[in-house]
């Protein structure tokens, strides 16, 4: 690696076994990396952009394969009860009000763990609590950007930004970067990669208090492949009111080719702006204009990701979380891997010790196989129900087996999952992640 000549003196050199792994990023998968290694007695410090850390953000899904890494860190369901709410049907229904496709989730469809719908935000500030709670107040370091590193046989060197431009240096035994879409880190591990990618789709998102459909737990997505509602609750109803939080993202797809011109990649928009699209989806059981007129604030998004790169693995810096994998929301699955990646590193430092050797297993284990998964998704993930709707009767249909029959769709859901890593007879059978008591050996 060229040395990059920042300015700031390096800290003290000591072995690379003693110096603590350094993690860039304090989302969801910088606090599950930083928890999994205090578990595996791994120091570690987190180094954060913002100064301050604040409950942003919507709905999220984590599916049981990340609630099952969850528990295994001491968050069990009663602490996860407090943020989100269990899930109980994932549906999609065709923009004349037929359902297409109806399941269960979570405990309902057999697994051993439940799904949770659960504000992102919220998340993300149970497990910074919990990092400062069992790692010490000085474990996250707010206001401190990682922006490149340089590595030898012995160590890593971080260089971090602080908020005034002041640089410094961290040595550290690895980087794992968990700095999100625009990491600094994966745009020096891989210079030549391609822009953000956008295929045309725009998300509006906003939540909304209302009273719950179907299950009361129940994510649901009404209308076609490029013009469609997804909602569900994040809270239980209040028992005074009868109404949960809900949480909803309005999407359509346009004309790509000029590329995003909307400026920023989430910005505050007024329902006049994209209102109109949904004129007269009205059903008896759902008034969408009525639960976009709703919400408070409303929030515009592209729907991006970025190529899938070769490796998350250069040396002894990792990718990790959307720095590696950011993917399109379509599967609910971007925070869940995120959580799942950290919990396959811990356990590949286990396996290898505190060194490239686990990282270039755990890039064995997961690149390939998530990197198929952002394609997937790119293609509409479960969403691609709606596209073969589409295909084959413009999406009007009275009845779905005879335009899309129950085998097909239950197949085509049953590949997703699998992809996803959440295929339910897998999951039940598969072993801790982490045994409970495993540490990594003392070097």
């Amino acid at each position: 690696m060229d040395n990059l000549g920042m300015s700031g003196a390096p800290t003290t050199s000591h072995p690379s076994s003693a110096r603590p792994v350094l993690i860039a990023g304090g989302g969801i998968g910088g606090m599950a990396t930083a928890l999994t290694l205090h578990q595996i007695g791994v120091p570690c410090i987190v180094f954060e952009t913002v100064p301050e850390l604040q409950p942003l953000g919507v709905g999220i899904n984590l599916q049981p394969n990340a609630v099952r890494e969850l528990h295994d860190l001491g968050f069990g369901n009663d602490m996860l009860d407090t943020i989100g709410l269990q899930a109980r049907e994932w549906a999609l229904v065709g923009r004349n009000g037929n359902e297409v496709y109806a399941e269960p989730r979570g405990l309902q469809a057999g697994y051993h763990w439940p799904q949770y719908s659960v504000h992102r935000g919220q998340l993300q500030m149970m497990l910074f609590n919990a990092v400062r709670e069992r790692l010490g107040d000085d474990a996250v370091q707010l206001g401190q950007r990682v922006v490149g590193y340089r590595q030898d046989a012995d160590g890593v060197t971080a260089i971090i930004e602080s908020r005034d431009g002041e640089r410094r240096e961290v040595d550290g035994s690895l980087l794992i970067a968990a700095d999100g879409l625009h990491s600094a880190v994966r745009a020096q591990m891989h210079p030549t990669q391609p822009p953000i990618q956008w295929g045309g789709a725009i998300m509006w998102r906003g939540t909304t208090p209302g009273v719950p459909v179907r299950t009361g737990a129940s994510f649901v997505g009404v209308g076609s492949l490029r013009h469609r509602v997804v909602f569900y609750p994040i809270t239980p109803p209040d028992p005074a009111t009868g109404l949960a939080t809900i949480n909803w993202i309005a999407e359509i797809t346009v004309d790509n080719q000029g590329g995003w011109q909307q400026g920023d990649w989430n910005r505050r928009v007024a329902l006049e702006e994209f209102a109109h699209h949904f004129d007269g989806w009205n059903y008896s059981w759902l008034d969408v204009p009525a639960m976009l007129r709703g919400a408070t604030d409303i929030f515009e998004y592209p729907m991006i990701d970025r190529d899938p790169v070769p490796t998350w693995v250069d040396g002894r810096v990792a990718l990790l979380g959307d720095a590696a994998h950011v993917m399109y929301p379509v599967g609910s699955n971007g925070a869940s891997q995120a959580i799942v990646d950290a919990r396959v590193l811990g356990a590949q430092l286990i396996a290898h010790g505190v060194g490239p050797q686990a990282l270039r297993a755990y890039d064995d284990k997961l690149c390939k196989d998530i990197s198929a998964l952002v394609l997937r998704n790119r293609g509409s993930g479960p969403f691609g129900l709606l596209g073969l709707v589409d295909e084959r009767c413009g999406g009007v249909f009275d009845h779905i087996d005879d335009v899309l029959p129950r085998e097909e769709r239950e197949g085509f859901m049953a590949r997703y999952k699998a992809a996803a890593g959440f295929a339910i007879e897998t999951l039940n059978a598969a072993p801790p992640t982490i045994a409970p008591g495993q540490r990594v050996a003392a070097g």
